[in-house]
């Protein structure tokens, strides 16, 4: 099988190079110049840099001025997560760090916050931050508090109730740091991250180069203390010599990113489509986050007793390719922490498959898809004496299906196999100062 024919389903782990954004990362190879030089050749350099800032800046809604590259969203996030900032010229000093319980592995870290100094705060059943255990810590603080939130779920695509987290960590005097990796050239950025006063972003999640991301300032007159020091670089704020072709590469990105969130409806229906083919092959599947609002591209699912490890390596054999959660915990066996997060027991968090489509997605391939989940589906009754699904209700036209999420009057009233999420919800997080408890429910 060539890597042509090849079925991409893992867009969220990293998204395919674009021609445009290799093109313009060789073109900057040739480019001699340090960025800091006076010189011509270092003139050059400063120039790539300075139109791809515009670029990412035009992407998230910013001024030019308010992005600092990094070398990805890991540094990004560690860099934004800082106890020491500076709002009007004045210093501030953070009392605790709060994060919800979906965060990426480098936010639940805490950056650089010690970790008696990090609240985990829990989500609901679907995923979505738990607005009352926010205002609770809020109350409770002993000084300005920096909240951390994800635009998107890397896993779920579950959509997180940004503006109303922003209204409430303004009200209480804190800052609100909202990871923006998965949202970009998904969703509109300004809108998806509505009161941010920070985000990151990385650069091969839109099709961008590895190796680059940003840390953009939205709120004005706010200066966060610089994670790596020495050189002037970035405005004193990242000390190092910029990586100019990956940066470069990442402006162009960015511009193609913002023509990217047009397909989302498109994208939409192709996903809707793929999980109501999947649910009527198994009707106990479980779709994760379902009825909450969703990212367009993203669909997380598990079948009760199928093992995503059997799931992922099947589908890849047949030349597709999804992951069995986040592609940073790729490799163990534990399951998902977001769905531990969420309720879900662990035999079926187990199960969980992620399957992430992108703009260049077709309906040719999610027919491919569904074609290779129908053996997978024909092998796993088979082992489990179960009997093997009926293939007479897949071949209605693909532009028939209704959006499947909750934000839709479809998805409220449709299949509540996301219900089941509740019927075994085993645990409750409740925040605690430096840590989450978890209590049976």
């Amino acid at each position: 099988m060539t890597a042509a024919s090849r079925i991409y389903f893992d867009w969220n782990a990293g998204a395919p190079v674009k021609p445009a954004v290799r093109e313009a990362m060789v073109d900057a190879l040739s480019v001699l110049g340090n960025p800091s030089s006076v010189h011509a050749e270092g003139r050059a350099a400063r120039a790539r840099i300075e139109e791809a800032r515009r670029a990412v800046a035009d992407l998230a809604g910013t001024a030019a001025d308010a992005v600092t590259f990094t070398s990805g969203g890991t540094e990004a996030n560690v860099t934004a997560l800082s106890p020491e900032m500076e709002i009007d010229g004045q210093p501030v000093r953070f009392s605790r760090l709060l994060v919800s319980a979906i965060e990426h592995p480098s936010v639940l870290a805490g950056g650089r916050f010690p970790a008696e100094a990090v609240s985990v705060l829990p989500v609901d059943a679907d995923g979505r931050l738990d607005l009352d255990a926010l205002d609770a810590a809020l109350a409770d603080a002993d000084g300005p508090m920096l909240v951390s939130l994800m635009a998107a779920n890397n896993e779920t695509g579950v959509l997180q109730p940004v503006a109303e987290a922003a209204d409430r960590v303004h009200a209480a005097g804190g800052v609100l740091h909202v990871d923006a990796v998965q949202v970009a050239g998904r969703e509109a950025i300004p809108a998806a991250t509505t009161g941010a006063d920070i985000l990151t972003l990385s650069a091969h999640k839109i099709g961008g180069p590895r190796g680059a991301g940003a840390v953009i300032r939205v709120r004005p007159g706010l200066r966060i203390a610089p994670l790596l020091t020495g050189g002037g670089q970035e405005g004193r704020d990242r000390a190092g010599t910029e990586n100019m072709p990956a940066i470069a590469a990442f402006g162009v990105a960015a511009r193609e990113a913002m023509s990217d969130v047009v397909r989302a409806g498109e994208i939409r229906r192709l996903r809707d489509w793929l999980e109501r083919d999947v649910m009527i092959m198994c009707p106990d599947a479980v779709v994760f986050g379902r009825n909450a609002g969703r990212l367009a591209n993203t669909s997380c699912l598990a079948v009760p007793g199928m093992t995503a490890e059997t799931a992922v390596i099947a589908l890849d054999l047949d030349g597709v390719a999804v992951s069995s959660g986040a592609a940073c915990s790729s490799g163990k066996v534990a399951a998902s922490h977001v769905l531990a997060a969420m309720g879900v027991p662990g035999d079926l968090a187990r199960g969980a498959v992620r399957i992430s489509l992108g703009p260049s997605t077709t309906e040719a391939e999610v027919e491919q898809f569904i074609s290779v989940w129908r053996k997978l589906r024909q092998r796993f009754a088979r082992q489990t004496g179960q009997p093997e699904p009926h293939s007479d209700r897949l071949r209605q036209p693909a532009g028939l299906e209704p959006a499947m999420d909750g934000e839709t009057d479809a998805g409220s009233a449709g299949n509540d196999r996301s219900g089941s999420v509740d019927r075994h919800r085993q645990v409750q997080v409740r925040v605690r100062h430096g840590h989450s408890v978890r209590q049976g429910a």
